[in-house]
């Protein structure tokens, strides 16, 4: 016989994996990623709303186009008074020859079907689904110009971190210089006084840090605003990926042209269908004094039934222009989608010729930083022997951190300028 024991974890080891399930998720919390605040700016933008809106107006269109299958009631009547009837011009003896009453009557109902509907019905189904498209696609390309503003904001926010994780490094060189002229002062080799200034620019130090800080918070809450999530400090942007640059264009405008292309094809179909003979099976009933009998002048039931032509051939006055028009409009979409390619083509050529700059920028950036540096450790160095004044080491301290505020400008500056060409060419 097997036993099987079930071996309870301790207490504190329940809790310690809570606290750190409740840390993990915490970290998770605070950490927003640009393809997430893409993601939920388009969620959140009042704009979505509308696709909601559009499939209804469609759905409605379409359930509208749909009754042209069904029959059409129609209910009529008249009463009228008449100068004249009809009179049958000859007198028989014994022969009571009705006379026709000059007020007349008529109440009648009709249902009719329209045959030509049946057959045109489907295209004005489908130059609703046209319209919806190209409605749904324009909404498509205003969300899609959020892209561009999102990625300004991240990455605006991406680069005051950076600087303020620059700025401070330059705090703590600036202590280590204090503490090393502390020590001189202490040997003898520096007035008491010489600190003062590395104290005071320690100050504009922390001044620069407050200011950053609000410029982020600035920026943080509009992206907070966008995306319909809060920001705060704690709040860790994660650092984008390099992109691999490609100019194939693949914006939603290059859809939308298309589709407004598709739709004029849709609408050359109604012009034709337009002027078709429209022919039509009707029914009709109703009570009248007189009825079809002429000759009865009392209240009479009737009917009749059959079929329909009329084609009214006023509409070929205006044919060949409306697919003139057509033609034109047409045109005007070729030209304003080559404008479109033109005005990208531009602005890839421009963002491509800035990547180069910003690589270039960088490796010379890379060097500076190197040599700002080692001129900086020197001259700590010797502020601590007294054969460097404060002055010397703080003009080597903000060298070095100038160079180093032009290289996290400069790489993220790359980043932000891939992202928006990727965001130009639409993938």
């Amino acid at each position: 016989m097997i036993k099987i024991v079930n071996k309870q974890k301790p207490k504190w080891l329940i809790v310690l994996m809570l606290i750190c399930g409740h840390w993990s998720m915490a970290q998770q919390s605070n950490s927003l990623s640009l393809d997430n605040c893409l993601e939920m700016a388009k969620q959140n933008y009042p704009l979505i709303r509308q696709y909601t809106l559009r499939e209804k107006t469609k759905e409605y269109s379409i359930a509208n186009a749909q009754k042209a299958y069904l029959p059409q009631f129609n209910v009529a009547g008249q009463a009228t008074y008449q100068s004249a009837v009809t009179q049958i011009p000859i007198s028989l003896p014994s022969v009571d020859i009705p006379t026709m009453s000059k007020d007349q009557y008529k109440l009648y109902g009709e249902v009719s079907q329209s045959i030509t509907d049946l057959f045109t019905v489907k295209d004005q189904k489908e130059y609703i689904n046209a319209n919806s498209e190209i409605e749904v696609q324009k909404t498509e390309v205003e969300l899609y110009k959020l892209r561009e503003r999102i990625n300004n904001l991240y990455f605006g926010i991406f680069l005051i971190d950076a600087q303020i994780k620059q700025t401070e490094l330059l705090k703590k060189d600036i202590q280590s210089g204090i503490e090393k002229t502390n020590v001189a002062i202490a040997n003898g080799v520096a007035l008491k006084s010489t600190a003062d200034n590395l104290k005071a620019e320690l100050l504009k130090a922390d001044q620069r840090t407050i200011e950053l800080k609000a410029t982020r918070k600035g920026y943080a809450d509009m992206l907070a605003l966008f995306i319909g999530n809060p920001i705060d400090e704690n709040t860790v942007l994660e650092k984008p990926h390099r992109q691999m640059l490609t100019n194939t264009i693949n914006r939603p405008e290059l859809k939308l042209f298309d589709l407004q292309k598709k739709s004029f094809d849709v609408q050359e179909k109604l012009i034709t269908a337009k002027n078709l003979p429209r022919l039509s099976a009707f029914f009709q009933g109703g009570l009248g004094r007189p009825g079809l009998n002429m000759l009865d002048n009392d209240f009479q039931g009737y009917y009749i039934g059959g079929l329909r032509l009329s084609w009214n051939i006023t509409g070929f006055y205006t044919y060949k222009n409306e697919k003139k028009m057509l033609a034109n409009s047409q045109s005007m979409i070729d030209i304003q989608r080559e404008t479109f390619l033109f005005n990208t083509n531009l602005t890839l050529k421009q963002q491509n010729a800035d990547i180069t700059k910003m690589q270039e920028l960088i490796e010379t950036d890379k060097s500076i930083v190197t040599l700002r540096e080692s001129v900086k450790n020197t001259t700590q160095n010797q502020l601590t022997y007294g054969t460097a004044t404060t002055n010397d080491y703080l003009i080597a301290v903000n060298a070095e951190d100038q160079a180093k505020q032009n290289l996290i400008l400069h790489e993220i500056q790359l980043l932000m300028t891939e992202y928006n060409t990727q965001t130009t060419a639409g993938n």
